[in-house]
């Protein structure tokens, strides 16, 4: 139990050695340590989820996410720690809030980072329902796209098209209304354009001729028809409109899998909102509680310092940096006073070597006049 509480010691940022002196301190520290270790632990989780998703699909995914995501743990462990214990319990309460607010908006920046990735993979079902849907939109929207603009491109031989097959339903419901006629007349039925008298008269057969060379038409109508029909049906396999289909549950299953973290990103936003454009309350409520929990989560820490009365630990940090700073005092006035006494012997170390030099050469000077 002691290395452990050691452990979260040193996560808290705390000196140990003075800490050790106060018991009534331990378990303040220790709780301020565990949350910044469980912090960077769950650093780690995230990055190294979103980070396999950048790799998925890749041999070596899985490492690359573990490598990533302990560097990513680390950097935020150590960057908690430092915005903990970088917060002076020694100064004015208005003082410490100050030196927290910058500190708060880091973690809560933080915070959404790492929680976004841990959203993903709690909504995981949603975003793969929500990804397919929108795959399905794409390609639907893709087809539409497409058919509008062979439509543009082809609208002569299009609109010829549809006239012939206009002409031709048409003609084959007249001949086949005239049959009806035909029928009537020879079996003896009685209508406005029938005799009523059975059998295959005259009429009858001119009938029947009139309609065997309309059923030729019919038949010569419906062969240029299905050659259009067949000329367009080559554009549009040229123009690619016969290979996109829409796709199936298994091809949008497969999409959803291999998505990026941008899709998959963008998929998460859109669960606030339902398919038809209305707001997803609930959803909504959950994304938003679920990030907050872990930005309030990233937080922690630094409430729970500012929140926290001054005790024999602060004291006595205040008490050794008091110190540290007197001695560095001294230590400045003792380098201070060896370079002033270091300068006044060398100045008059070089006062007399100058007065010596002059000496000798006046001694020279003397010497060459009597000379």
């Amino acid at each position: 139990m002691n290395g452990i509480s050691r452990f979260f010691w040193f996560c808290s940022g705390a000196h140990l050695t003075t800490l050790e002196k106060h018991p009534t301190e331990h378990n303040k520290y220790l709780g301020i340590g565990a949350t910044i270790f469980f912090t960077g632990l769950f650093a780690a989780l995230s990055g190294g989820y979103a980070m396999y998703f950048v790799f998925k699909g890749g041999d070596f995914a899985w490492l690359f996410a573990l490598f990533f995501g302990i560097i990513w743990g680390l950097a935020i462990f150590n960057m908690d720690r430092y915005i903990v214990s970088s917060i002076n319990k020694n100064a004015t309460t208005n003082k410490q809030i100050w030196q927290a607010t910058p500190r708060i908006l880091l973690a809560i920046m933080i915070g959404m980072v790492i929680s976004r990735p841990l959203e993903l993979k709690i909504f995981d079902k949603e975003i793969k329902e929500r990804l397919n849907v929108s795959y399905l939109n794409g390609q639907r929207s893709k087809i539409d796209t497409l058919n509008k603009a062979f439509d543009k491109k082809y609208t002569i031989e299009i609109g010829k098209l549809n006239d012939a097959k206009a002409e031709r339903d048409s003609l084959a419901a007249a001949i086949k209304s005239d049959r009806q006629k035909l029928n009537f007349e020879i079996f003896g039925n009685k209508t406005t354009e029938t005799s009523g008298v059975m059998g295959y008269g005259p009429y009858a057969k001119r009938k029947e001729a009139e309609l065997k060379q309309r059923e030729q038409n019919l038949d010569t109508l419906t062969k240029d028809v299905r050659q259009m029909e067949k000329f367009v049906d080559g554009r549009k396999q040229f123009d690619g409109l016969m290979t996109e289909k829409l796709y199936t549950t298994k091809q949008l299953d497969s999409l959803s899998n291999i998505a990026g973290f941008a899709d998959r990103n963008w998929a998460l936003g859109q669960l606030s909102f339902n398919v038809d454009g209305t707001r997803d309350t609930n959803t909504a409520i959950a994304v938003t509680f679920i990030g907050l929990l872990f930005i309030f989560f990233e937080c922690l820490p630094v409430f729970v310092k500012l929140m926290s009365s001054r005790g024999p630990y602060d004291h006595a940090v205040e008490n050794i940096e008091t110190t540290q700073v007197h001695l560095s005092d001294k230590d400045k006035e003792f380098e201070l006073e060896v370079a002033d006494g270091i300068h006044e012997t060398r100045v008059s170390t070089e006062i007399e070597k100058r007065k010596e030099q002059i000496r000798n050469r006046a001694r020279r000077d003397l010497n060459s006049e009597e000379s």
